[in-house]
């Protein structure tokens, strides 16, 4: 039995590797680093820290564990004093913030109702994490354009785009269609927000990675449905650094602004 003091920490690689990336992009777009943008990953650290717990608990409502409780009261308080710092230099994130925490109670919702991996809910669970995205643009330049929000887009279709493959791995959602929709759908929204001048014309092709992660797990099907799943991760890790990389490259000047 553990402990109460001792600190839970989320055990999903995939969102923290989402956090990552859209903490890190976001940051590339505002094409500066300052203390608020620190601030800012420390926020979004903490609320995916003190989801864990929560959720943990919600799913063992019947037995109310401290542990749970007091480190999901501790990552969320910490969340908000940040949050709440960071919306006095930038009311815009309250915003953001609201949508957090929308996707926050959908999640709990999906929970209580068996449904929390459903394709809706992982979708939902996402563009809540990518929100990151916003969240040190806005943190760091005081206000959200469309370009961020474009961005914010194009990451949620990207990593939204795993669930669909991960799913393969199973006998009951190995049926390729849903892919091919989701793909079809995402790669029409990216070219809506290319147009729109939303994107850079290579940032949205950077899209290009999640369709070629596609076509290598459609020839290598026999090992990605057998394969052991820390192998699957690794697989993940090396697409997401790849499109994170293209994605810094394509929004960041030839040189960054003298502080």
């Amino acid at each position: 039995m553990h402990s109460w003091y001792r600190p839970t920490f989320a055990p999903e690689h995939g969102a923290l590797l989402v956090l990552f990336g859209s903490l890190l992009s976001g940051a590339a777009l505002a094409q500066s680093w300052t203390s608020d943008t620190t601030w800012a990953c420390v926020c979004a650290g903490c609320a995916l820290q003190a989801e864990h717990p929560l959720i943990v608990q919600v799913k063992q409502r019947r037995s109310w564990k401290p542990r749970y409780l007091v480190w999901a009261s501790m990552y969320g308080g910490s969340s908000l004093l940040i949050a709440f710092y960071l919306a006095r230099h930038s009311p815009i994130l309250m915003w953001l913030y609201l949508c957090g925490a929308i996707a926050l109670i959908l999640d709990a919702i999906a929970v209580l109702k068996h449904q929390q991996k459903s394709i809706a809910n992982e979708l939902v669970m996402f563009a809540a994490i990518c929100l990151s995205t916003l969240l040190t643009y806005g943190a760091t330049t005081g206000n959200l354009t469309p370009q961020a929000w474009g961005l914010w887009i194009l990451n949620t279709l990207f990593y939204a785009s795993a669930i669909f493959t991960i799913k393969l791995r199973k006998t009951k959602t190995s049926n390729l269609k849903p892919s091919f929709i989701f793909l079809s759908i995402a790669i029409l929204i990216t070219l809506g927000l290319f147009y729109s001048h939303w994107l850079l014309p290579l940032t949205a092709l950077t899209f290009a990675v999640a369709l070629l992660k596609f076509a290598v797990v459609i020839w290598q099907r026999d090992w990605y449905t057998q394969c052991r799943f820390e192998h699957i991760a690794r697989f993940e890790t090396y697409f997401t650094m790849v499109y994170v990389c293209l994605v810094a490259l394509t929004v960041l000047p030839p040189t960054l602004p003298s502080a």
